[in-house]
Order: C-alpha cells, then structure tokens, then sequence
C-alpha cells in the first residue's frame, strides 16, 4: 500500500532537471521518516513510493544515477530529525531532503536547511504554514485543511450534525486540523461545544477521559486528530467501548483515524466512521493497483 504516491514522482521529477549535467554523476537524496515505531508504515510507504518510480523510469536521470540515503526520525519530535538532517547536509553533502511524516520534524529542520540553501520536498507533513518557514521547503502532499474544512461541512449538510466536539493531539497539526474543522463546520451553521486537546504525539494516551469528557456533552458529531498509527486505532476502540455510537455520536475525522493497513485490526469498531482523506489503498488507478 502505498500513500502519496505521487509526491515521491515529484521528488523524482525535480532530480530530472540535473539530467543535462555533463559527466555522468550520482545524486546524493536524504530520506527522513519514521522507519520504525507507531508510524513506521507510513515510512515504508514513502520510501517504496520512491524505489517504485525508480524502478519504473531507470533512464530519467540519462546517465547520471542516484542514491537514497534513509534515516529513521522514529517519533514526532525535533531532535532526532533536526540531527539526521544536519548529518546528511555536513556528512553525507545531499543535494535534496525529502520524506518527513510529522510536522514537527520538518519544522525541526527549517532553519537548518535555509542556511546551507538544501531544498526540502516534504511528502507528508500537514500543518499550513511550513513552506512559510523556509524558501528552500516545498509540499507536494496536504495541508490539515482539505480534509479538516470539508469534514465540517460534510458533518452539517450531509450527516445532519447541528452540534460537534473536536479531540486533538495537541501539536500544530492538531490544531491546524480542528481550526479547519471549526471554520468549516460553523460556517455551515453547526455550534462546536468543546475542542479537547488529548496529549501529546509522543506516546498514546488512554483515551478514555477525554472521549467521556466529549460523550457528556451529547454532540452529534465527534471529531478526531491523531496521529496516523496506534493512536488511531486506540481512539476507535475507545469510542466503542464507551458506547458513544449506541449514544447517537458519530465519530470523524481526517483519514489518520482510519488507517488503511490498521483497519482489519480495528474490527467491527470501524464501521460506520466517516473520514476525508485524499489517499487509500483500495483505488484502482492502475498507478495504485501496480504499487499495491
């Protein structure tokens, strides 16, 4: 399964521009993501994403040949990304950065990369404002807003929720994702009762406050942010086991919450949810169906 497949195309199509370099070269890329821990799906996700268009376009670089360079940022979290990158920018000389899942990460590294002018092409990192941070950083994937935005709009005009509470992960993608959720919800005329923050990404929290605290409000929707991984599962068993849905409270949320390859897990307290995401693993673009 692979998600944002397209943006590893658009890494590659950026390394394109250096195939009229003269004298056959190799290109050094740094890749960093989670290749281990809750998340390591998605960084294995990305890196295959990038060896398959490899693979598929052996001659788009003419001669010249490149060289992936993998480094694990584990968890979100500055430290561990802002070291990998400043060790394959002085040590290993890339020429580009790409990769990075958490927002917090890629903003770990912004200044790092505008001082050595290393371009970074984000292929996942969702909070709005990171290109801002740096002339070097482009995003080819997301923002929390197209899928925070039309969730909010969705849940009034087409769920029939007139009220909502919103959890989050308190980290700035959390609250870029609710935000997007608040403008889009009360602009379609809902009311949002409560926005609960629900730890931080470090490490999953139990749950099992904070979706009591948003079932004693009685809203029509409850609308989730967590990180893509454990998190997103742990919150689906808890809204089970509090009995929110026998409760009339529609759980939703960006497509974090429903992992593609944490769905079989999750079990019958997966069905019904409602997510927006811009990626799952079940399209049948033949681009899709060659990678899955």
């Amino acid at each position: 399964m692979k998600k944002y497949l397209f943006l590893s195309l658009s890494t590659a199509a950026l390394l394109a521009i250096s195939a009229t370099d003269i004298g056959a070269r190799e290109y050094k890329i740094g890749f960093i993501a989670p290749m281990s821990g809750g998340s390591a799906d998605h960084g294995a996700q990305l890196q295959r994403g990038a060896n398959l268009y490899m693979k598929l376009h052996p001659n788009e670089l003419g001669s010249h040949s490149v060289k992936m360079i993998v480094r694990d940022s584990k968890r979100p979290g500055g430290p561990i990304a802002k070291a990998a990158a400043q060790e394959l920018i002085t040590r290993e000389n890339v020429e580009l950065i790409t990769g990075l899942v958490y927002s917090p990460n890629a903003m770990s590294i912004a200044p790092l990369v505008t001082k050595a002018k290393v371009p970074v092409v984000i292929m996942n990192a969702g909070t709005a404002f990171i290109p801002n941070m740096s002339p070097y950083i482009v995003r080819v994937s997301f923002t929390m807003w197209q899928a925070g935005f039309i969730m909010g709009q969705h849940a009034v005009e087409k769920m029939g929720c007139k009220t909502a509470v919103s959890g989050y992960t308190n980290y700035p993608p959390g609250k870029d994702s609710i935000a997007a959720f608040r403008k889009g919800f009360v602009a379609s005329g809902g009311k949002i009762l409560d926005e609960i923050p629900m730890g931080s990404p470090a490490q999953v929290p139990d749950f099992t406050p904070f979706l009591q605290r948003a079932k004693s409000k009685s809203p029509g929707c409850f609308y989730v942010f967590v990180p893509g991984g454990n998190h997103g599962s742990a919150v689906v068993k808890t809204y089970q086991s509090l009995g929110m849905r026998k409760a009339g409270i529609h759980l939703i949320g960006p497509g974090d919450i429903t992992q593609d390859s944490l769905l079989q897990q999750m079990g019958s307290a997966a069905v019904g949810l409602v997510t927006a995401h811009h990626y799952h693993s079940f399209l049948k673009s033949k681009a899709n169906q060659d990678f899955v």
